[in-house]
């Protein structure tokens, strides 16, 4: 993986930003990964076809990377597969109970100052702290 610098990270945000408001210009939908995927397992017709193309263009994009000559480091999970079971099933219900997720909220809400993106965000990083704090100092 690439080293961080506040340049990667710059553009990075930019391109996701950039890619937000061309959905939003483009369909008029808001980029929210969990309402896009939830959307093409229901969606018929047209509103299937951008969805695709949106979930298509974020397994492909680090494929091109790959073959650009950038590596990427395959993440090593702690914990038992039964904790990373709950985990995923505890964000899945946090996610539907927000009415989003991370980044349909945290890019896209926060950017149109939605109060209740706002206070998902919020209350997502103040979970997340939580979360990292006791998994590191007590478990």
């Amino acid at each position: 993986m690439m080293q961080f610098t506040p340049f990667s990270a710059a553009i990075g945000g930019g391109l996701i930003g950039l890619s937000a408001v061309l959905l939003m210009i483009s369909t008029g939908r808001i980029a929210g990964i969990s309402g896009i995927v939830n959307g093409l397992l229901t969606a018929r017709g047209q509103d299937r076809h951008w969805r695709l193309a949106f979930v298509g263009g974020l397994i492909i994009a680090p494929l091109l990377g790959r073959l650009m000559g950038y590596s990427f480091d395959v993440p090593v999970l702690p914990g038992s597969w039964a904790v990373l079971i709950v985990a995923g099933l505890l964000v899945g219900f946090g996610t539907r109970l927000a009415g989003g997720c991370t980044s349909g909220h945290g890019i896209c809400g926060m950017a149109r100052l939605s109060r209740r993106s706002i206070t998902a965000t919020g209350i997502f990083m103040a979970v997340a702290i939580v979360t990292v704090a006791l998994s590191r100092h007590m478990f």
